[in-house]
Formats: structure tokens, sequence, C-alpha cells
């Protein structure tokens, strides 16, 4: 489910981006002659984030007995701030996200850079492809390889289908409320991990005490960050939607 979950949202994330770019080329006139640029930085992005995670999986690999218990469990809290920050980041960005990006589309071009084009599009995506690479390797410790792996192919196909119609504009989604409850779920996920990652982390310190910082720690991650994403959430539907869709014509 962590799989499914973190995949759908990271590629639809970064599907989102890549609409809105072409669409933006494409009200310009220069789809033809710039489109091109945006695949490649696509491409770059997805290539690195392969490497990074393939130096992820490597590593922990080459552990064994506590430094391995050590590395999942401080991957598992790094994981966990991660999507904390990816949650509220992206909560912010929301509202003006195809303004942000049409300025910096209309920016590479005005400059005459394929380059420049092509890294707006790799930075948005590689950050994506990053995060989703994290969560996966903490994922398979978690899950195991199979379910993570099942799991994050079908979140990783839904998540492109929706953004192929969305950009089409076949479909008509209300982006605050996807956000919002993809939001409060990932938060779920992170005070999961959250918890996992302090409770290997008291086993391994063999201190009685540490056990219940665990059960503490992610109850007052629920109760602030909850209540904070909710609270900084009331972002009218329409508006939300109305400044991120792709102007396709």
């Amino acid at each position: 489910m962590g799989a499914f979950l973190i995949t759908l949202r990271e590629t639809f994330e970064a599907s989102l981006i890549i609409g809105l770019m072409l669409a933006f080329l494409k009200k310009t006139g220069a789809l033809e002659t710039h489109g091109r640029a945006v695949w490649q930085g696509t491409a770059a992005a997805v290539l690195v984030s392969a490497i990074a995670a393939t130096i992820l999986f490597a590593t922990v690999g080459e552990l064994e007995g506590t430094a391995e218990k050590l590395f999942e469990a401080v991957t598992m809290l790094v994981a966990a701030a991660v999507l904390t920050g990816m949650v509220f980041w992206m909560r912010r960005q929301a509202q003006t996200m195809g303004t942000d990006l049409r300025d910096q589309v209309g920016v590479a071009i005005a400059g005459g850079g394929t380059l420049a084009l092509a890294t707006v599009a790799f930075v948005a995506v590689v950050r994506e492809g990053f995060e989703t690479a994290l969560f996966l390797f903490v994922s398979v410790g978690e899950s195991g390889a199979a379910a993570t792996i099942i799991g994050g192919l079908i979140g990783f196909a839904v998540a492109i289908g929706l953004g192929v119609a969305f950009y089409r504009g076949s479909l008509k989604l209300d982006l605050r409320r996807f956000f919002l409850v993809t939001g409060l779920l990932v938060l779920a996920l992170a005070a999961y991990l959250l918890y996992s990652g302090l409770s290997e982390l008291a086993e391994l310190a063999e201190v009685s005490a540490f056990e219940v910082l665990a059960p503490i720690a992610t109850l007052v991650f629920l109760g602030a960050f909850g209540w904070g994403f909710l609270r900084n959430s009331a972002v009218p539907a329409a508006t939300a939607t109305a400044q991120t869709t792709p102007p396709v014509s």
C-alpha cells in the first residue's frame, strides 16, 4: 500500500509538471522546437534517480548485523522527514505551480537555451525520483521486495494514466482534494516510519526507557503535523484547479 501511494503521488506530481510545461509550449507555438528538451531533461532525471536507487540498495547490501540495522533505522527517519517536507512543500506550491512553471519555461525559451529548458524539467522531476527511490528502499525492508515492486508498478501506471488524461483535458480532477487526501495518507505513512525507525534505534540501544519514545514521538508528530496540514490546506478548490490545469487548446 505504501509503495503504491508514494509512486502514485510522486509520479503524478512529475506528470503534472511535465504536462504543464508541454501545455505552455503548445500554447505558445514552441512545442515542436522545444518539446524534445523537456523529454530529454525528464529522461536524464529518471536515469539519475535510477542510479541513486541502485547506489542506495548496493550500499545496504554491503552492511551486516548492527551496522545494517542502524542504517535502516536512520533511513526510515530520513524518509519520514523527507515525506513530511514533501507534503508541506507541495501544499505551498500547489497554489502557484502553473504560474511558476510557465515563468520558468518562458525565461528558458526567451534565452533560447534548450539546455535551460531541459534543466527546468530535470530539476522538477529528479526531486520526485529521489524521494521515490528513498521510500521504495525503506518499503522493501518493511513490506518485502515483491509487494513493493507490485505496488510501485501499479501506482506508476495509474499516475501516468491520470497525468495523460489530465493533460488531454479528458479528466477534470480536483487537485486540492487529491493532494489533501494523499497528503494525509503520506503523513500517516511518515508517522509509521518514524515509529519504526525509533523502535529500531531503541532496540539497538537496549535501553528500556527508549521504548516509550517511539509511540510518544509518533503521537506528537501526528498531532502537530496533521493539524498543521489540515489548517493550512483551506485553499478554494476552484482556485487550485484553475491555477494548475494545463492550458491545452
